[in-house]
């Protein structure tokens, strides 16, 4: 770390996790273009195919979004009006949204406090008559507790949009729920700006989601449709980007791993500020690197510290929110029970600036920002 970078602020401000496109991506877009194909074509085929065999599953259909992932899903899985479908509160609201798109009821259950996931036993204790999906959230990119979550015997979509890197217990994430979800949004470490993606073993799941996702069956002018679906394909142009983004995942995991120890070793030093746990049993996307600050300690709120980065120039973010306390939530289910780990999570966690765009100077610059904000006020 240079001696201007430890003793001075940045100059410009350092973007919280803009995306790492080069000129592989940029060619890709333009040979796509000149294709022809706009819309989902070969390229959002090959990702498919591709996706299957780095997922180790059965089958995958890449869709518009993340979140119309999850909503395909539920509704290949028949949930609906009278239904409940068990989640964490620590997640992005989308994760609950699509349950009540579905008219379903969300049923939030509260997280381990150690990496913020969905606590087991108590989704197991939340189980009713009218449970019909589990569906845990991949915090960070460290899978959720799966195990103990199959043995109840419900089918579960699994909210993977921060682990397409993960494994659980020797396992790919994406190979073992009955549905996984993926997101390809810019922020992501798969990114192609807007995207998602379904992995399943089940074929009568992929079937449903195909005849979900393109509202007809069929070919040219001769088409049927046997559900009413929805418009929620990929296009050939933002995959083209995905499979780019695909062939450089090893050289990008390699870059976040060096953020990560550079973050760990300089957050070990400060008082009252503390990474989520990485399960060493599994293998972490190092999707987010998140911090959990305990004011009493670190002299200071999350709040106070986000604030201070922002006038260093750093820009960060909180992943995530309690959703069961946002305005709609809080409004439409109020005798919701309170939820204290995931209600004090949402008041301490703050993530750091983390890309492969980011240079290990702009990592350094973070880590002087973070130890000056911290000398300030925790003396």
């Amino acid at each position: 770390m240079s001696k201007l970078s430890s003793e001075t602020r940045r100059e410009t401000m350092l973007g919280f996790q803009p995306p790492a496109i080069g000129d592989e991506e940029i060619a890709a877009v333009a040979e796509t273009l000149r294709s022809g194909w706009l819309t989902t074509g070969p390229r959002a085929a090959e990702l498919e195919r591709r996706m299957a065999a780095y997922l180790e599953a059965e089958h995958v259909l890449a869709l518009a979004s993340g979140t119309a992932a999850l909503h395909l899903a539920l509704v290949a899985l028949g949930v609906g009006p009278g239904d409940e479908v068990v989640t964490s509160p620590i997640t992005w609201p989308a994760t609950a949204n699509v349950i009540v798109h579905t008219g379903a009821t969300p049923i939030f259950v509260d997280v381990s406090d150690d990496d913020l996931n969905i606590d087991p036993a108590l989704a197991e204790a939340a189980v009713t008559e009218r449970t019909k999906v589990i569906l845990p959230v991949d915090l960070a990119g460290q899978p959720a507790d799966l195990d103990p979550l199959l043995e109840l015997g419900i089918p579960m979509i699994e909210d993977a949009a921060h682990a397409a890197e993960s494994r659980y217990r020797g396992r790919k994430v994406g190979s073992i729920a009955d549905v996984t979800c993926f997101s390809l949004y810019a922020t992501k470490n798969i990114a192609a700006g807007e995207g998602g993606l379904i992995s399943t073993n089940r074929e009568e799941i992929a079937q449903a989601v195909r005849d979900l996702r393109l509202m007809r069956r069929g070919d040219g002018s001769r088409y049927d449709i046997p559900v009413p679906g929805y418009k929620a394909n990929l296009s050939d142009v933002l995959a083209a980007i995905a499979l780019c983004q695909l062939d450089k995942v090893e050289q990008h995991a390699e870059l976040r791993r060096r953020q990560f120890a550079a973050y760990d070793t300089a957050v070990a030093e400060l008082d009252g500020l503390t990474p989520l746990t990485r399960d060493e049993r599994d293998v972490h996307a190092l999707h987010l690197y998140v911090v959990r600050i305990a004011a009493d300690r670190a002299g200071a709120t999350r709040d106070e510290y986000q604030r201070a980065l922002a006038e260093e120039n750093i820009a960060t973010s909180i992943h995530f929110l309690p959703v069961h306390r946002l305005t709609y939530y809080r409004e439409r289910f109020p005798d919701q029970p309170e939820l204290p780990i995931a209600e004090r999570a949402g008041d301490e966690i703050l993530s750091l600036p983390l890309s492969p765009a980011h240079s290990d100077e702009d990592i350094a610059d973070v880590i002087s920002a973070l130890r000056r904000v911290h000398d300030r006020f925790a003396g």
